[in-house]
């Protein structure tokens, strides 16, 4: 079984993220090589990869904001972002196909909630396509409904994980 560790994005994987956002997402949704730029640059803070075999693997990222729900805006205006926000979003979780399966997304998950609780955020907040309402469930995300996001065409559902939760699932308590 493949090991990975999970560490905070450098500038130089810049190429290795395009790559796993291009092969993860739809061309209609996937952040470009410069809006991901721009994110490590804006908030390498809440920008975490996965590294295994030597290569980046899977990354999950996204702005901090006193917002309680994301805006398509706040995909490409890392503008939007603040430090000392009380929301950390997650605009993207992805993990190259060869790698799924393996509880790379769980663990880049539990990080970033991990994340979130030491510098004291009210909570994460995301938008999902249905059929990964349930995935995000697993971690204590509730569903708020259908979102107004209408980022890359797709339908999308806001979710909610509300800090400090009592114990991040699949950690020891």
């Amino acid at each position: 079984m493949t090991q990975w560790k999970i560490r905070e994005v450098r500038p130089d994987d810049l190429e290795a993220a395009a790559r796993v956002e291009r092969l993860c997402f739809p061309a209609a949704e996937a952040a470009g090589k410069e809006a991901l730029r721009a994110r490590i640059q804006a908030f390498p803070g809440s920008f975490f990869v996965a590294e295994a075999d030597g290569a980046v693997v899977g990354m999950i990222n996204g702005a901090v904001t006193d917002e309680p729900a994301i805006r398509d805006e706040m995909f490409a205006d890392v503008s939007l972002h603040r430090p000392d926000g009380a929301y950390q979003s997650i605009f993207g979780l992805d993990v190259l196909p060869e790698y799924q399966h393996r509880g790379i997304a769980s663990a880049l998950m539990r990080h970033m909630i991990r994340d979130a609780k030491e510098k004291g955020r009210k909570g994460l907040i995301l938008t999902c396509k249905e059929r990964l309402i349930g995935f995000y469930e697993s971690f204590g995300y509730r569903n708020l409904g259908r979102s107004r996001s209408e980022h890359g065409g797709a339908v999308w559902y806001d979710m909610l994980l509300e800090l400090p939760a009592e114990v991040i699932p699949g950690e020891e308590s």
